[in-house]
């Protein structure tokens, strides 16, 4: 329980700045929690419920100060999309379904944590995570255009079937309702410039009710939240029933990794700048499958930590994880006393609270910066965000996952290797296609192999080996393995190149090896290589073999350095 390491040493100091932070946080989270609930095909009230325990489970098991943990539009979206697919009779049936999915989600993560399974992210890489998170901002954008304008959308989070029915259904727009959506998002996207602390989406939610309330709005058609229902969360039950968690698996798994991924990837930019605690991603994990235990038995629906609130959680003040048991404590009064207030909030101020803090989420500029970087990375990104946009968010997501694996694959299985040539009048050797006018012979072919020689790229190393000998015209007397970069050799890696040994010599190529690591030289030994080789052909380095080749070596010197050298082979 990381709580247990700052809060016997809380100091009166911090106070001010978690106070600060907490009610900042708060106000942010009321319209916020209801505008993403909405996205997610809730009640606006499930999203205050999905920070109130949620919340404080987190501020006990989590060990990032700063992080905010609740909604955020990501994961509403993806929520919404994987009970759509379970077609839902009744909005009681929607609510069980999302505990369903937030008890799942907090199932997955906590027993990853527990298994210490936090590396798994890694297997997200940032360029599709840009990509995925550009296409799904685009989405969820689009979701949110029926409550703008108020036109009938289907729920759908293919582009090419939204902008269809866009197109459709653009004559039908409610200009008034479009008019107050227009006020919300520029008051929220641009509030900030007044103070970074002025909050922006609490104001433009105020100036929506007193709208819709001093003109009679909803008398002309606008749509409102209505009633909110006060008083605190009861406890509530998730689905047991196997066929529906069948259903949710792909979603759970998805909310989880990418729920982890968004959160730890912001926790960690903070935490770089406190540097006063650490931080442990299977703790992490932990803290939020708790959170998300706590939303599935509270109302709520899955929940991880935010970007946007982070920063301002942080820029805010906050010093410890009581920054969000404040935001917990205005949250439960709001739900006691003033969730009475909301009844006249126009949904299109809750689109525009979605629109702005989705809009931040489109990258332009990492897309250029891998164009000119990495044209493989890019590749990736526009792949992960097309697939995203025009196949949904979970085929986008596991199709990234795949396309980072692939890439690993491919680079495991495609090793750097170099052909040696001598730096003229120096015992220095050289990769011969990045320094010109090296010594080269047709006679002997040098090579270093940059990684480890296993099953996986044996194949690629043989091939490149036969490429460069035919280069020389056939006419390579000796191959000399420098060994320095290799780091490993598996059981296939070892028999191969036992095999390669005895293949060149049967055709009159001598083989040899420089360099070798002690773990490589143990395994080489296991393996019986370094017998099949020959103790007279393992030399320190480069210029020792080539002395050997061009029998110049010095006996005694032969004898100081090589104990492996065997008189009968010699």
């Amino acid at each position: 329980m990381p709580i247990l390491d700052w809060l016997p040493n809380y100091k009166k100091t911090d106070l001010q700045g978690d106070l600060s932070a907490g009610l900042t946080v708060g106000i942010m989270l009321i319209p916020q929690g209801m505008a993403y609930a909405m996205l997610a095909g809730l009640e606006p009230i499930h999203g205050l419920y999905a920070v109130t325990v949620p919340l404080l489970l987190y501020a006990i098991f989590g060990t990032s100060r700063q992080l905010a943990v609740g909604p955020v539009a990501m994961v509403s979206l993806l929520t919404a999309a994987g009970i759509a697919g379970l077609n839902p009779e009744s909005p009681e049936q929607y609510l069980v379904y999302a505990l369903s999915l937030a008890f799942m989600v907090g199932l997955i993560q906590f027993g990853m944590g527990m298994l210490r399974l936090g590396f798994v992210v890694n297997f997200l890489s940032h360029p599709v995570i840009n990509g995925f998170t550009s296409a799904a901002a685009i989405i969820i954008g689009l979701s949110q255009v029926k409550h703008l304008l108020r036109i009938n959308l289907p729920n759908s989070e293919h582009i090419q079937e939204m902008f269809v029915a866009i197109w459709q259904n653009i004559g039908d727009i409610h200009w008034i309702t479009f008019a107050i959506g227009i006020i919300g998002i520029i008051i929220i996207k641009y509030g900030k410039k007044i103070h970074k602390s002025f909050p922006a989406p609490l104001v433009a939610v105020i100036i929506g009710i007193a709208l819709v309330s001093g003109f009679d709005l909803t008398s002309m058609g606008v749509k409102i939240v209505g009633d909110v229902p006060s008083g605190l969360p009861s406890f509530s039950s998730p689905s047991f029933d196997m066929g529906v968690w069948r259903s949710l698996v792909p979603i759970a798994l998805t909310i989880s990794l990418v729920g982890f991924a968004e959160s730890f990837a912001v926790a960690k930019t903070i935490q770089a700048k406190h540097k006063n605690y650490k931080l442990d991603a299977n703790q992490e994990l932990i803290g939020l499958g708790m959170a998300n235990f706590g939303a599935a038995f509270f109302k709520g629906y899955p929940v991880t930590g935010g970007f946007s609130r982070t920063a301002v959680n942080n820029e805010a003040g906050a010093k410890t994880t009581m920054a969000s048991i404040i935001s917990a404590v205005l949250i439960v009064l709001t739900l006691l006393f003033f969730t009475g207030l909301f009844y006249n909030l126009p949904s299109a101020i809750l689109a525009a609270v979605v629109l702005v803090a989705v809009s931040g989420l489109i990258d332009f500029k990492e897309p250029m910066h891998l164009w000119k970087k990495d044209k493989a990375d890019f590749a990736m990104l526009i792949a992960t965000f097309l697939i995203t946009l025009t196949l949904g968010i979970e085929i986008g997501i596991i199709a990234g996952m795949v396309l980072s694996l692939l890439v690993v694959i491919y680079r495991a299985s495609t090793p750097h290797m170099a052909q040696l040539g001598r730096v003229p009048g120096t015992n220095i050797f050289r990769n011969i296609a990045r320094f010109p006018d090296l010594e080269s012979r047709k006679d002997l072919l040098m090579v270093r192999i940059d990684g480890p020689i296993y099953f996986a790229n044996v194949e690629y190393i043989k091939n490149k080996i036969d490429k460069w000998i035919e280069e020389k015209d056939e006419k390579v007397k000796m191959i000399v393995f420098n060994m320095e970069s290799v780091t490993n050799l598996d059981s296939t890696g070892a028999h191969e190149l036992n095999e390669w040994i005895l293949s060149w010599r049967k055709n009159g190529v001598d083989v040899c090896m420089s360099s070798i690591k002690g773990p490589v030289r143990d395994v080489l030994n296991r393996w019986a290589i370094l017998e099949c080789i020959g103790g007279d052909h393992i030399f320190l380095d480069d210029n020792l073999a080539l002395s050997a080749f061009d029998n110049d070596i010095d006996q005694d010197l032969f004898e100081k350095y090589y104990p492996y050298a065997s008189q009968t082979n010699k």
